[in-house]
């Protein structure tokens, strides 16, 4: 019932805002783009105030504005952080004006200044909240494994985010599941966001110009993931002059060009990078080794023409791949295309469209070198997206702007293709192929209600419909659980019309943001929204793999559903040089997935039926801390929460901590510029261990032990706490390769005191007593990692 009357609540005030601006008698339009001098870069969050009315925006993520005033003579203040501030008089008696404009940055000595495109008040004055921003130049100070900048370990460093523990591919938002973070690279999805099985990420640091994680409070214009939105956009390349940045480090090197195709209307950006163990190794191995792969690679381009005033088209791709193996082994990887098209329509009317291409795929290969091609054993698997998605802004007011649009998404799933030779003799199997679209459709209103009140409020509509190619579909149908725990159901075979529509799934998804302004320099904040997911990650293991599975929501598999609700408050102090924040939210979590005990899900095509559903939950508070000014720079940020499943018949039908359960997080960052020439860092990262499952009988063969775990248990025991301490220092070079541009050496040491951070137990009989077992730690990294990295840029 409460959320049936938010959902309408929601939509009847959307709609009454609509209407109301539309009627407002016209005034008049000053719009146009804020850019960064040096580069021709769009700057992102740009505060555009009107002196005399003492209001104003900001810019989109393309450095667009528009202000609607009533005619008259203002002044415009432009400003954003580590950039000098522009003051303009602009006429606005007679008719519309555009005015564009490009801003240098500040210039101190000895101090550390932090670029950042946004207002130094933004995380107080905004409706945002649950929502990060890191500058990339900031990513790039923080000491990382082997001296490699790392996206998504930077984020690992904020509130309520964690990992289930070291190298593990992805992140877990507020309690959910890698699967619900919806990853997006220029609006494509990225569905791995990872290198070498966790250890680095895909986004190339000298390629991304703005990175924002949107836990709560989420716009109506995203949709698709239930937790979180990881917003990652590309460079759009110097359209001033050639720009080269590189970087060598101790295993991989990297080189980004960008430069001016048309000076100041049209430019590109290529970036690539490419580990070299394998090359470093080759020599070295020999016998049944000599043939071993062990690498990845990512190329990320973009390019961007300015046709007019009105019209901009962008293109931008990421192709990268990871291969590892000797003759058995597998290789992965992620291609995306976007193509984006902006249209002012007028001074208040701005759109872009997107259109897309994402595929995922990874092959398993028990014959990678081709030297037994009549034995060997192939699984190749993928997820494949086309979309078009056209985005609509229309700035009514400088308090009132409205956005709509929709999307058209459709998905391939092949969870599983093998084909297993025998003696030249060929086997096909695997799971079927599933196919859905979704569409969607929302509106939202951003409204500053008075200089002490402004709310967004929104409305998303999903549709879903799954079909799939087969002769035949399945429904679950119950049956008495066994012994051995299945989950209760087997499956029963139904004659398919091939591609027509098994089953449609439709969802309003209402969102709300408010924010009251209790003082010059605080605010609080409050906010909830509902996402629903139709696809879903099938893993029954600690941490993601790359070989895990995407598959589709069916006729027995339901969307999930997402209703999470947030309060915080925001202070700032000393002129903005330190922010302050605590959260508190808590969300519900419907039609959650877990597995029956021993379920296989390795090319089963009948792996509906070990599915297990039910609810989740979790709650929790978060602390931030962050000193923006000064020598001395970083943040603290604590995350106190819970997160748990209730799945009958699991755990004895009660509740149980999820896989990504972690109570606490503390992480601690600082930097330190001690002069031009030398800087330091250091960050600090502890966390409670995550649940796990351990064996608490066991049962003998031939008088050798093995251990036990009684049916439906889940984490009755948990991983030792993590804790780990990094630190860098970079020295700046007065010249960079050919006594040109910059350069800057890098060294770091990754885990100083060199703990032994668990990773996972597990349980086997003892080598002195095989009728005894013992549980054994298992750690991905033992040691400290020392590293030594040279950037440059000319």
């Amino acid at each position: 019932m409460m959320k049936a009357f938010i959902q309408k609540t929601l939509l009847f005030t959307v709609f009454l805002c609509s209407f109301t601006v539309f009627g407002q008698n016209p005034k008049l339009t000053v719009s146009g783009y804020v850019k960064d001098v040096k580069n021709g870069e769009g700057l992102v969050g740009a505060s555009v105030y009107v002196k005399e009315l003492s209001s104003g925006n900001s810019t989109n993520i393309y450095g667009f504005y528009s202000i609607t005033v009533p005619a008259g003579k203002y002044t415009i203040v432009f400003s954003s952080v580590g950039y000098q501030k522009i003051s303009k008089t602009v006429d606005l008696s007679l008719t519309n004006q555009t005015l564009n404009l490009e801003m240098k940055e500040e210039g101190k000595e000895l101090e550390e200044v932090v670029v950042n495109a946004k207002r130094e008040d933004d995380n107080v004055k905004s409706l945002e909240m649950s929502v990060n921003k890191i500058d990339i130049k900031a990513i790039k100070k923080i000491p990382a494994l082997l001296g490699e900048v790392d996206l998504v370990r930077a984020i690992q460093l904020l509130p309520g985010v964690t990992t289930v523990g070291e190298g593990a591919s992805g992140f877990n938002v507020r309690g959910g599941g890698v699967d619900q973070n919806l990853v997006l690279l220029d609006d494509a999805p990225v569905y791995n966001s990872s290198h070498l099985f966790g250890f680095f990420s895909v986004f190339n640091p000298d390629a991304v110009k703005d990175v924002k994680l949107i836990k709560g409070g989420i716009p109506s214009q995203y949709g698709g993931r239930a937790s979180s939105i990881l917003d990652v956009r590309l460079k759009e390349g110097n359209s001033k002059q050639l720009e080269i940045n590189g970087g060598i480090g101790a295993i991989f090197s990297r080189i980004s060009i960008e430069a001016p195709i048309i000076k100041d209307k049209a430019s590109f950006i290529v970036a690539a990078r490419r580990s070299y163990i394998d090359v470093l190794a080759k020599p070295f191995l020999t016998g049944n080794n000599a043939d071993t792969q062990f690498s990845f690679y990512d190329l990320t381009a973009k390019v961007n023409y300015n046709i007019d005033q009105k019209n901009t088209v962008f293109l931008s791709g990421y192709f990268g791949r990871d291969i590892f193996g000797n003759q058995f082994g597998f290789n992965w990887g992620n291609t995306t295309l976007s193509a984006r098209w902006n249209h002012i329509f007028s001074n208040k009317l701005f759109l872009k469209t997107t259109a897309f291409y994402s595929n995922y795929d990874y092959l398993l290969d028990s014959d990678l070198a081709n030297k037994r091609p009549d034995n060997a054993f192939k699984w190749t698997s993928n997820i494949l997206n086309y979309s078009f998605k056209p985005d609509f802004t229309y700035y009514i007011t400088p308090d009132n702007t409205l956005t709509f649009g929709g999307q058209v998404l459709t998905y391939g799933f092949r969870p599983g293709d093998a084909v297993a030779t025998s003696q030249g003799e060929k086997r096909s199997f695997g799971q079927a192929p599933k196919d859905g679209i979704e569409y969607s459709a929302y509106i939202g209103d951003e409204w500053k209600v008075s200089p002490k009140f402004s709310f967004q409020a929104g409305v998303r509509f999903s549709r879903y419909d799954f079909s799939s190619q087969e002769e035949f579909y399945y429904e679950r149908v119950p049956v008495p659980v066994s012994a051995d725990f299945t989950s209760g159901y087997t499956l029963k075979f139904i004659p398919n019309d091939k591609g027509k529509t098994l089953k449609t799934y439709q969802n309003f998804e209402p969102r709300l943001a408010l924010n009251f302004t209790t003082g010059e320099n605080s605010s609080v904040k409050a906010s909830y929204n509902r996402m629903a997911q139709y696809i879903h990650l099938m893993s029954n293991t600690a941490a993601s793999t790359p070989l895990d599975v995407w598959t589709s929501s069916t006729n027995n598999i339901k969307p999930q559903l997402v209703d999470q609700v947030a309060l915080g408050y925001f202070k700032n102090f000393n002129d903005n040089a330190y922010e302050t924040s605590i959260e508190t939210y808590y969300k519900t979590m419907d039609n959650q997935i877990d597995y029956a005990d021993r379920a296989n899900l390795f090319l089963n095509p009948f792996f509906e039926k070990d599915l297990l559903f039910g609810k989740g939950r979790a709650y929790g508070v978060e602390l931030f801390v962050k000193k923006n000014k000064g020598k001395f720079t970083g943040w603290v940020s604590y995350t106190l929460q819970k997160s748990e499943r209730l799945i009958e018949p699991l755990n004895n039908s009660d509740w149980y901590p999820s896989r990504y359960d972690r109570t606490h997080t503390l992480n601690v960052v600082g930097q330190y510029e001690l002069n031009k020439k030398w800087s330091f860092g250091a960050n600090f990262a502890y966390v409670t261990g995550v649940p796990y499952s351990l064996p608490i009988q066991q049962f003998q063969i031939e008088g050798k032990a093995y251990p036990l775990t009684p049916v439906g248990t889940r984490g009755n025991l948990r991983v030792p706490d993590y804790n780990r301490l990094d630190i860098s220092a970079t020295k700046k070079n007065k010249k960079a390769l050919f006594k040109k541009g910059e350069s800057e050496w890098v060294f770091s040491v990754y885990n100083l005191y060199n703990r032994r951070n668990p990773f996972s137990i597990y349980t086997r009989p003892t080598e002195d007593d095989p009728t005894k077992t013992e549980a054994v730690r298992l750690s991905i990294i033992g040691s400290f990692v020392p590293a030594v990295t040279y950037n440059f840029k000319f």
